[in-house]
């Protein structure tokens, strides 16, 4: 029986999207947009604030010297307030009420970096979570075993009582490998309800 969704946070709860965070800002000028991208959401360092091994004044100081100074107010704006505003994904935040309701535990489990808890409030709906897993204060990221593995003893979860919700097939593959069954999200809350009542979960 279905006792707990496991929820992935960008693109499943709200909108994570770097061209268009450049277009919030203005960005107009493909060369800047590119330079903007690469340095800062492509650049190879990205990925280790979501692991911990670094931390956004760590990427800020090695990409700023690879922009022109023009760029370098809009860089910071990207590295430390990508987040504001927050943009919910359609839908879901109703769904989580109706979760809860029901009685189906809300637990995070995202890679990000340590500064999530900053504005994870601001995040709709998550007032209802039990707990969060984040990967940076873990030190592992998915679809490592581990992070799931950590969710699962954090919470006291059964693998197969849970369902992972990502909007990445390797992180759903990877939480299969644990036991966590998974649903591949495509920004469809409706769909995502349709398959929890599948499973036997009262919603509304």
């Amino acid at each position: 029986m279905l006792s707990a969704l496991l929820c992935d946070m960008g693109n499943v709860l709200i909108r994570y999207d770097p061209p268009h965070f450049l277009d919030r800002l203005g960005i107009a000028d493909p060369a800047d947009r590119e330079l903007l991208l690469g340095e800062i959401f492509a650049s190879p360092l990205w990925p280790k604030l979501d692991s911990g091994e670094l931390d956004e004044p760590d990427l800020e100081a090695h990409a700023l010297p690879r922009l022109p100074g023009r760029l370098h107010s809009a860089a910071r704006q990207l590295l430390y307030h990508w987040d504001d505003p927050i943009e919910p994904v359609p839908g879901m935040a109703p769904l989580l009420e109706q979760c809860h309701a029901v009685g189906l535990g809300l637990y995070l489990v995202s890679n990000a970096s340590r500064r999530q808890p900053e504005y994870w409030p601001r995040v709709p709906g998550s007032q209802l979570f039990g707990g969060t897993v984040i990967s940076a204060c873990h030190r592992c990221v998915k679809p490592q075993a581990a992070i799931y593995r950590i969710a699962l003893e954090q919470f006291r979860l059964r693998p197969e009582e849970c369902l992972f919700i990502d909007d990445m097939e390797q992180n759903i593959q990877g939480a299969r490998a644990v036991g966590i069954p998974g649903f591949l999200f495509t920004g469809d809350a409706a769909a995502l309800g349709r398959c929890l009542r599948e499973q036997g979960v009262a919603l509304p």
